[in-house]
């Protein structure tokens, strides 16, 4: 066979120089594919122009204008209903959590971490705080939609075309290049259950100036909070005993001291709800609806972000660019009400001289003492800014095109939380009159400090703010080039090719105030900082086996210097595509990926903190009650940790495969079936305190002290001697650290068509459905470990199968669509039980009233589901999975002038 070798010496300079040289990510998607004869774009998942949408490996769109049809309220919330997000998340919505200001997506159940999203193809700067305290990842809430030309998202590794982080996938999001005239969109709607109501003002704009154009948005967002409280079913708690909001207790007998009628003077509390409750141990004041009133379910947020982006022509074969995003959040919360328990930091209990006895006492103060429950809310303020600036064209004397541009990505948070200060011991017992024998301090406290209620002024004597700064930030310099290296009979051989150079880091800094002993906390919390530097270097191309066959090839070193060292990972990636007929296409791919070890792993100090809640498996099954009736079950706040990291760590390693057939008989119909499988060893893993704590329960029923996972677990949970004055038995602290031990593999099928059906007098109805299931999904935390099936395990939340389907009839100035939302099913709370699969409806109508005004209606959750799950009592909802807002609506108005 005759080989046509037509390789321009400009053009071999130009991968020589990327061979050598160092620079970010290009842009991935253009312009919209044209109904004929499409142009050559760059689609995610390779970096070489191709003339369709279709390749060896699967690629989902969601356009700007499925945003507004299907529902959705912003690009997290078109990313998270997916069906290949099929992986439970804490996000801004979940509660108590690490990072409640920001949100995430978990691809095919692979966590946060390991999917890559970009933004015009480039990297963003992480999140600086670490998603549940151990992983890095990137927020997505700070993308103005008004802007979205369309988000790709392509399934499994691809580390061969960008580096680290894409094993699960790579999630890119293209915005417009080009708006002609500007736009007005107002839109504003809320709940019918009450709560949660939202606003925003989106204005968007472009001009061109002959060689210049121009692109602009503004975003202003307003969302307020849902509380529990604004909703009957978890206003308060039932079925368990009410929570404690004043107390004293002998810890030597373990028995309540009566209050008299201290607890009757305070029943308006909480609501009027606060009453005497009498239990085995004694009475104390309590309330069911302590937690349910300092807790909201859906974070109030308040939000603006700007975008601009400018190409100037400087020549027929040169084009200069630079685009900008910058968004400021402020995010509120309240996931813990202000509560005191005596010597809090020691022994929780102390000498009462006047009784000659050891005492515990404990308060919760109430919203009616404070000013109100707002008074209370934890805030973060963020910003997050993103400049890209460079060059892109023809290489000059070749056909080759390409692109050098440089990045930088910036993130800062800044946490208000609100704490006690470190005089409320004086505040409610006196001055301390110094320790026993024993060591436990002594007092001589007036009861009449516990019982009486507080006011404003008190309670700002007793607690402050705290406030904590965090940042991170990436640089990226990068080169890339693609074009025609030579011809074979059945086509060009394409080639593209990368160059990158990045550094990258972030830090933690808590209220220096804390290790000063200011606050009624714990000292030692530490400053966590470090940055890394990345190298890379990467080929692809796209070979024309046959006139029916065509496959890639891609390759990529990647070498990342942290900690004093370096680790450095070649990876590469091969797929093949098959057209028999020019209808049909056979296509299949195999990738390695890799991902470096986060830097919060890497560069945490020891840290200490306590987790939202906890359930103590050996002390419920010790107590013979099962988990949801158990006194020790879900009770908030939850144990308290320890965590170090750990600089010796090596970076994950991924592998992934897939086979697929598109069949698209014409342009109004086409339907597609991929089977995908994806493994990563060698994965870092922070030891889950909850997968702890049963392994621990089940270890000592057992009797097993000795396997490697029983071991390990009884020695990383320390509890108080059976015996102690105070919380005997309980757990004291939960020791866990990032390990490479862990292995995973995941498999399962995609399914999706299109079908319009097109009609003369009665406008045009488009179908559109995707499906998502996981077939296999296996987990082994250690080597000796036995191989989990995280399908049967009823601690796994994530979502079985999803399915998404849509039905849009556009027909004169009216455009109508029903979609819906199938979630599969999920185990319920208390882990003993699956979740019933559920089907949500969401309808939009959009109008056009003239050429310049479109108005839109939307319903989410048409009727008015909530999901119950009351296996483990409050808040008698699947949190994380299903939301408990109900029926939402939304009035949008558009109005579009000049252009």
């Amino acid at each position: 066979m005759q080989i046509k070798f037509k390789l321009n010496p400009p053009a071999a300079g130009a991968i020589a120089l990327l061979c050598g040289a160092a620079g970010p990510t290009a842009a991935l998607a253009q312009d919209a594919v044209a109904a004929t004869t499409p142009p050559a774009v760059v689609i995610t998942g390779s970096r070489i122009p191709r003339a369709g949408t279709e390749g060896p490996s699967a690629v989902t769109v969601i356009t700007g204008d499925d945003i507004t049809k299907q529902g959705y309220r912003n690009v997290f919330d078109a990313l998270t209903n997916q069906t290949q997000n099929s992986g439970f998340v804490q996000g801004a919505d979940y509660g108590n959590t690490f990072t409640p200001s920001a949100n995430a997506i978990s691809l095919r159940g692979l966590g946060p971490n390991h999917t890559l999203v970009l933004l015009n193809g480039r990297r963003m700067a992480d999140f600086p705080v670490a998603y549940e305290g151990t992983v890095n990842f990137t927020n997505l809430a700070n993308i103005p939609s008004s802007v979205v030309d369309r988000i790709e998202i392509l399934s499994g590794g691809a580390s061969a075309v960008y580096g680290s982080d894409a094993i699960a996938g790579v999630v890119n999001i293209i915005l417009k290049k080009k708006v002609d005239g500007y736009d007005v969109n107002l839109k504003a709607g809320g709940t019918s259950r009450g709560g949660a109501q939202d606003q925003r003002l989106q204005f968007t704009g472009g001009k061109s100036f002959d060689k210049l154009n121009t692109l602009f948005s503004v975003e202003l967002l307003e969302r307020e909070p849902l509380w529990s409280a604004d909703r009957d079913f978890m206003a308060s708690r039932t079925g368990v005993a009410p929570t404690s909001v004043l107390g004293r207790k002998n810890v030597s007998t373990g028995k309540y001291v009566d209050l008299g009628d201290a607890c009757s003077s305070l029943s308006d509390l909480f609501g009027g709800s606060t009453v005497k409750y009498t239990a085995k141990a004694g009475s104390y004041c309590a309330s069911p609806k302590v937690g349910p009133t300092y807790w909201t379910t859906q974070t109030k947020n308040s939000s603006q972000n700007l975008f601009g982006s400018a190409n100037y022509e400087l020549s027929p074969d040169t084009t200069l660019y630079a685009e900008a995003l910058y968004g400021q959040n402020r995010s509120t919360q309240n996931t813990r009400g202000p509560s005191w328990t005596s010597r809090s930091l020691t022994d929780s209990y102390f000498w009462n001289q006047n009784t000659n006895a050891y005492e515990a006492w404990n308060r919760y103060i109430s919203p009616e003492e404070i000013g109100g429950v707002d008074r209370y809310n934890r805030y973060w303020d963020d910003q997050a800014s993103s400049l890209s600036f460079g060059a892109r064209g023809i290489i000059p004397g070749t056909s080759w095109n390409y692109e050098a541009g440089y990045t930088a990505s910036l993130y800062k948070s800044e946490d208000h939380r609100p704490r006690a200060l470190a005089n409320i011991d004086s505040f409610f017992l006196g001055q301390q009159l110094g320790v026993d024998n024993n060591g436990v301090a002594i007092y001589a406290p007036d009861p009449a400090r516990l019982t009486r209620r507080l006011t404003p002024q008190e309670f700002d004597s007793i607690t402050a703010n705290s406030v904590s700064n965090d940042k991170s930030w990436t640089n990226t310099l990068s080169l890339t080039a693609n074009g025609d290296a030579f011809e074979l009979p059945a086509g060009p051989v394409k080639v593209a090719a990368v160059a990158e150079l990045g550094k990258q880091g972030f830090s933690n800094t808590p209220d220096a105030r804390i290790n000063q002993g200011y606050f009624n906390a714990a000292t030692g919390a530490d400053v966590t900082a470090g940055t890394r530097k990345r190298y890379a270097v990467g080929v692809e191309t796209n070979i024309p086996v046959i006139k029916s066959v065509n496959a890639t090839l891609a390759g990529r070193y990647d070498k990342y210097s942290f900690a004093g060292r370096d680790d450095g990972k070649f990876t590469y990636n091969g797929g093949i595509e098959w057209r028999p007929v020019q209808q049909l296409l056979v296509r299949g791919n195999y990738a390695t990926s890799f991902r470096a070890p986060d830097m919060n792993y890497i560069f945490k100090a020891k840290g200490t903190g306590y987790y939202s809640s906890t359930t103590d498996y050996y002390r419920c099954a010790k107590a013979g009650q099962p988990v949801a009736d158990c006194e020790f079950a879900n009770y908030s706040p939850g144990a308290d940790y320890v965590q170090t990291g750990s600089k010796d760590l090596r970076s994950e390693k991924g592998r992934s495969s897939g086979v697929g057939i598109v069949w698209s008989p014409s342009a109004d119909f086409d339907l597609t079936l991929d089977y995908w499988n994806i493994k990563i060893s060698d994965l870092v893993t922070n030891l889950s305190a909850d997968n702890l704590l049963r392994d621990e329960a089940d270890c000592r029923i057992r009797g097993d002290l000795t396997s490697p996972t029983c071991a390990d677990a009884i020695s990383r949970i320390t509890r108080f001697p059976d015996n102690a004055l105070n919380r005997p038995g309980e757990i004291k602290s939960i020791l866990v650290n990032p390990i490479n031990a862990a292995t995973t593999s995941v498999d399962g099928v995609d399914i999706s068509g299109k079908w319009v059906f097109r009609t003369r007098d009665y406008g045009n109805v488009i179908t559109k459905a995707n499906y998502s299931r996981t077939l296999n999904k296996h987990s082994r935390q250690f080597a000796g470990d036995p191989l989990n099936d995280d399908l049967e395990d009823l601690t796994n939340y994530d979502w079985r199968d999803k399915l998404n389907a849509s039905v849009t009839w556009n027909v004169g100035k009216w455009s109508n669509t029903v979609f819906f939302q199938r979630y599969g099913k999920v185990p319920n709370a208390a882990g003993d039980a699956y979740l019933t699969p559920t089907t949500l409806v969401n309808a939009s109508v959009v109008y056009r009233l003239n050429e310049r005004a479109t108005l839109s209606v939307a319903v989410n959750n048409l009727f008015n589901q909530v999901k119950a799950d009351s296996s483990a009592g409050w808040p008698y909802y699947p949190v994380g999975n299903y939301s408990p807002a109900g029926r939402q609506a939304w009035l949008e108005l558009n109005y579009h002038f000049g252009g």
